[in-house]
């Protein structure tokens, strides 16, 4: 494994190509499933497979339609009381999923299917005004402008998320080092500039890649895929892990 400085961070002509491709990849994913596999518990708390995969379609419709995402923020905020949550997205995730419900496996596996170049799409028509306006992410990205969710932070949710479904049914996740390396060296670039902390990073996998910051820093070899989930909260982290990086 040859060794990878920090990387640039994806640009958005780059991210559009990495946001169609995802959303591909993960209803192929769902179009996979079994009966048995949609009901596996995931590592996001009291999400199962399907309920992964509704919120998913939720999102996308929000990407899709400004009016959707407004609608969805409006009525979701209030559900964040009621499942003692208080982040402002938890509530908008329940509703995803609460008015998504009544969907087939079939119908959502061809409703995901549909809503990936309508979501990308949004994204993409989203005004220059509007992509500059700040959002609270928290902690330890802070308020950053709406145009970092649409150009990388949904489709690490998506990724994320297809990497749940892949070890909640032990399958191999489906990886290529041109989609998902490109989208674990920009995660390893921000979080690098994040904490600061000199490392010596060695991440296996067709996704992986040696990344180093500074020198005499920690070495950590690990599995890419558990590399992303440490970041995410789906696994513990020590020493430099212990910086995290939600997605």
């Amino acid at each position: 494994m040859t060794a990878t400085p920090i990387a640039p961070r994806i640009d958005r002509a780059e991210a559009r190509i990495l946001a169609e491709e995802e959303f591909r990849r993960f209803a192929e994913l769902t179009a996979s499933l079994t009966d048995d596999e949609w009901k596996r518990p995931t590592d996001c708390t009291g999400w199962d497979v399907r309920k992964v995969a509704l919120h998913i379609l939720g999102s996308g419709d929000a990407q899709a339609s400004v009016r959707e995402f407004v609608r969805q923020f409006r009525r979701g905020r209030p559900l964040n009381k009621e499942i003692d949550s208080h982040h402002w997205v938890d509530g908008i995730n329940e509703l995803q999923i609460r008015e998504r419900s009544h969907l087939t496996n079939e119908e959502l596996v061809a409703a995901l299917t549909a809503v990936g170049p309508k979501a990308v799409d949004g994204r993409w028509r989203t005004p220059v005004p509007m992509r500059y306006l700040p959002v609270p992410f928290g902690p330890p990205i802070g308020w950053a402008p709406l145009k970092y969710l649409l150009d990388v932070g949904f489709t690490r949710d998506v990724w994320a998320h297809r990497i749940d479904i892949s070890v909640a049914i032990d399958r191999p996740m489906v990886a290529t080092a041109d989609h998902d390396g490109r989208l674990v060296a920009d995660i390893v670039a921000e979080w690098a500039a994040l904490h600061g902390d000199p490392f010596e990073l060695v991440l296996e996998g067709p996704a992986g890649g040696k990344f180093s910051q500074e020198t005499g820093g920690e070495r950590v070899e690990m599995d890419a895929f558990d590399f992303v989930r440490v970041l995410a909260g789906r696994l513990p982290g020590t020493g430099v892990l212990r910086h995290p990086l939600p997605l």
